[in-house]
């Protein structure tokens, strides 16, 4: 089956490329990927077709024209961006890969400043509901201080 030039699609070969850069996909990064494919309701097997369009093997149905509109905002982003984000903090180790991935969605995405920190302020607060929550929130500000927003 096809896989269709839509908003989600973009999204997720932005950010295979990004989990690629080291030609390893982690456990961590099939997660965030899965989050993207469940959110935009991507058909099974999209990984291997996404696969094949990075290595040229089939045709990108995504044009130019259409990556630049599919990188405006759209409700739901935040949302998923913070399922993303959070799906990274929960183990012990954010990898480079991981903040990679998460900066790439927050560009296409689009989140704002202003979002970014509402998000930020979000997880800091279910955290601190939580028993790990402490370390939790070391993590985010370390990948906070180290990825601030652009």
């Amino acid at each position: 089956m096809a896989l269709e030039a839509t908003r989600g699609l973009h999204l997720y070969l932005k950010t295979l490329e990004a989990a690629l850069d080291d030609e390893i996909i982690t456990d961590d990064e099939m997660s965030i990927l899965g989050i993207i494919a469940q959110a935009f309701a991507l058909p099974e097997g999209v990984m291997g077709q996404c696969w094949a369009i990075l290595r040229d093997q089939i045709e990108n149905p995504i044009g130019e024209r259409q990556s630049h509109s599919f990188e405006k905002r759209r409700i739901g982003d935040a949302t998923t961006y913070q399922t993303a984000l959070i799906q990274a903090l929960e183990d012990e180790v954010i990898t480079e890969d991981e903040w990679s991935i998460l900066d790439v969605m927050r560009r296409v995405m689009g989140i704002q400043s202003d979002e970014h920190a509402m998000i930020e302020e979000s997880v800091r607060s279910m955290a601190a509901k939580f028993e790990n929550g402490e370390t939790f929130v070391s993590r985010l500000d370390r990948y906070v201080s180290l990825h601030p927003y652009r």
